[in-house]
């Protein structure tokens, strides 16, 4: 009886053993102890994200003016070392260049602004001239009887004149602000080039200060292309402003065009120097002032802007950039489009040194091989490797002849 007890206590103890490993949902569970921590730890990541891509956002302006102010550092870079090595002090050095450059454009652009405005006084002057002859004009061709005075009223009492004039009032303060901001946007790019020009050695040795010796000498050979590719860069826009100012003078002279050289240099730098919107405004000027001497001249400075503008692009800037900044032209145009697309007129202006200074430190790491001695490189088809695969091999067999045999050579074959 005792063994009987004890069997069946043993089988009621049984099921409550089975039944603890398999609690109920939800009764005994517990949450990971991982679990909150990672949460926590993803709303940080998130909440950081979000707070750099704000930053970012926000200081994008700032970091487009210091990448123009770095290159445009590169490119006076090496008249700044010429200085610095005959003794000059090195901050003295960029001062110099920068003031040279200062008083440059002030110059160029004040000598314009005074043509500019002698023109447009003069435009208003024979306003009452031009108008009577197009209205004599459209009398004479559609037999209407029109009066400058009538036309003049109509004019000034036209709804369209007023909400011009309003919203130009309301536009004025808007236009300061513009003006104001991009004069603050230039002086920062000029504070910022002037101190990497003039504090060169100690920027790059700071750099290299957290880098291993061997980067070290990687980060000073990127930088001496940059200022190489950047100064050809400058090179070759020199160069196509130079030819652009001649064949412009040249035009503008003929025509009679008053101011002709001012005007020349006008076209040349602007369309090189202002990337996208620049040759539209290089060629309305002249347009404009050649209206003055006579309609049909503002016409043929048209025509010579657009067709050497297209001389220009197609031929001769892919010709200049690639000896000067050691690209291929197909390749400058891209880099033009790329540059243009990320970062519009700044990436246009600064795509060509860019990508060429990456090619040119890229270059150094590609292994190149020997290029075997085979027609196909050159464009040329070679004939196939099996046997009897031409014409006139085909018919050199005689009858009966497989095709795996040497064919018999003709009378006219050498005898080797």
């Amino acid at each position: 009886m005792a063994r009987t007890d004890e069997t069946g206590q043993a089988d009621a103890q049984a099921p409550e053993s089975d039944t603890e490993p398999n609690p109920q949902p939800g009764a005994g569970a517990r949450m990971p102890r991982w679990l909150p921590r990672s949460m926590v730890l993803a709303l940080l990541l998130v909440g950081v994200f979000q707070l750099g891509s704000w930053a970012f956002h926000q200081l994008l302006g700032l970091l487009i003016n210091i990448l123009i102010a770095f290159f445009l550092a590169l490119a006076i870079e090496p008249a700044v070392s010429r200085m610095a090595a005959r003794g000059m002090r090195r901050g003295l050095a960029a001062f110099l260049v920068f003031l040279g450059l200062v008083v440059a454009t002030s110059g160029f652009v004040t000598l314009l602004g005074s043509v500019l405005a002698e023109q447009v006084i003069k435009i208003a002057e024979d306003l009452p001239a031009y108008l009577d002859s197009v209205i004599n004009w459209v009398n004479a061709h559609f037999n209407t009887d029109l009066k400058r005075v009538d036309v003049q009223e109509g004019l000034l009492r036209s709804a369209w004149l007023r909400e011009y004039v309003e919203n130009s009032a309301t536009g004025v303060l808007d236009v300061s602000a513009q003006v104001l901001g991009g004069l603050f946007e230039l002086l920062t790019i000029t504070l910022f080039s002037f101190y990497f020009a003039a504090d060169g050695p100690r920027l790059r040795r700071a750099i290299c200060s957290v880098l291993p010796p061997a980067k070290q000498t990687e980060v000073l050979r990127a930088w001496e292309i940059a200022v190489a590719k950047t100064g050809g860069y400058i090179h070759s826009r020199g160069l196509m402003a130079l030819v652009s100012c001649v064949a412009h003078y040249i035009v503008l002279e003929a025509l009679g065009v008053p101011y002709a050289p001012v005007l020349a240099m006008w076209v040349g730098l602007v369309s090189q120097f202002i990337p996208t919107i620049g040759t539209y405004l290089a060629g309305a000027l002249p347009m404009l002032i050649a209206f003055t001497v006579d309609p049909w001249y503002a016409l043929w400075v048209l025509i010579f802007v657009v067709v050497y503008q297209q001389f220009e692009n197609y031929l001769l800037q892919p010709k200049l950039t690639a000896r000067t900044v050691d690209i291929h032209p197909a390749v400058a145009f891209g880099s033009v489009i790329a540059g243009t697309a990320l970062l519009g007129a700044v990436g246009a202006l600064i795509a060509i040194p860019a990508v060429a200074t990456l090619q040119a430190f890229l270059g150094a790491y590609v292994k190149r091989y020997d290029v075997t001695d085979d027609p196909r490189v050159e464009g040329h088809h070679r004939t196939r490797g099996r046997p009897g695969g031409s014409l006139v091999g085909r018919l050199r067999r005689l009858p009966g002849q497989k095709a795996g045999e040497p064919a018999m050579a003709d009378a006219t074959d050498s005898p080797s």
